[in-house]
């Protein structure tokens, strides 16, 4: 890429999608176009190909999803395969309607199977059932893996794909219904510190195990393989480390600085047992995450006491 290129990030304002916009600004790139869901509504077939038409970007990075934690994909299970589905059929389609050199789409560690053998390496998808929770979405990000593939083999296009792990960072979502665990324990925890409560309570067992990667090293990666990466199998973007959800529970109550109770709610989903990427082909091509747990959670909870007082 060069820098007086122009770069479409679609989801500019998510965690994943922002945290892309300020590397590549960092990095010199400031033909940077984005588009607010209100400005672009990327289920919509025919504003999409004026978008394209209108904007002609060289490059396009595909961040925009409908996402959320375990309760919301198994409530809003439709509108979670639908709007996938749209965006990313809209996006990719159009960008290769419009002749654009480069696309990074964006997928999930949950389009590989339930029980797929530990650590996950990409040749594992397709091998298996998907854990029912998540499987409307895990559906949608298969066929956007596919829909990448097919269009580099039809027609030639330099297109990638590449699948984070779970992520933290600057913009997550708080919200304790619709939230990723990391951000929910972190405002459970300050809640309760905050209101001198006895106990926290967590959902599930807090046996499975999880990775964690800080979104800005996830940006990191993107760029590289922008910049580096032109084979059609997708690639895994993690640390290749994981722990539980009740050593992460435990790792979080300490930063915070909680003195309380932890109280396991075990009638809630569990989820996969655990889900930790093989980072091999990653490592292999010369990229290792900089950010360490306990040091970006630190980061991520110092930013969230700001916000929480700039609420108040």
């Amino acid at each position: 890429m060069e820098k007086q290129d122009k770069i479409y990030i679609a989801g500019h304002r998510g965690m994943v999608g922002s945290a892309i916009k300020r590397k590549l600004e960092q990095e010199g790139f400031t033909n940077i176009v984005a588009r607010t869901s209100k400005e672009l509504d990327l289920k919509d077939q025919a504003a999409v190909r004026d978008f394209f038409r209108q904007e002609k970007p060289d490059h396009v990075v595909l961040a925009a999803a409908k996402v959320g934690g375990i309760q919301a994909n198994n409530t809003y299970r439709a509108q979670f395969i639908y709007e996938n589905l749209m965006i990313q059929a809209n996006v990719i389609h159009q960008a290769y309607e419009h002749g654009v050199k480069r696309l990074l789409f964006l997928g999930s560690s949950c389009i590989y199977p339930k029980l797929a053998p530990q650590p996950l390496k990409e040749e594992s998808l397709l091998t298996g059932l998907l854990e029912p929770t998540n499987e409307p979405y895990a559906i949608a990000k298969i066929a956007g893996i596919k829909m990448v593939e097919s269009y580099r083999r039809q027609y030639g296009c330099d297109y990638i794909s590449a699948m984070p792990t779970n992520l933290y960072g600057p913009n997550d979502n708080y919200d304790l219904n619709n939230s990723h665990v990391m951000p929910a324990l972190i405002r459970k925890f300050h809640t309760a510190k905050a209101e001198g409560a006895p106990f926290v309570e967590v959902w599930g067992s807090g046996s499975p195990m999880r990775e964690f990667l800080h979104v800005d090293d996830l940006a990191d990666a993107c760029f590289f393989l922008l910049q580096n990466y032109h084979d059609e199998l997708f690639v895994n973007i993690g640390t290749g480390e994981d722990l539980t959800i009740k050593a992460l529970a435990e790792m979080i109550k300490e930063i915070v600085g909680y003195q309380g109770e932890l109280k396991w709610d075990s009638s809630k989903p569990d989820g996969t047992p655990r889900k930790l990427m093989d980072v091999g082909r990653l490592h292999s091509l010369g990229w290792k995450h900089k950010i360490g747990l306990r040091d970006g959670i630190t980061q991520v909870y110092e930013a969230y006491k700001k916000y929480e007082g700039a609420k108040v």
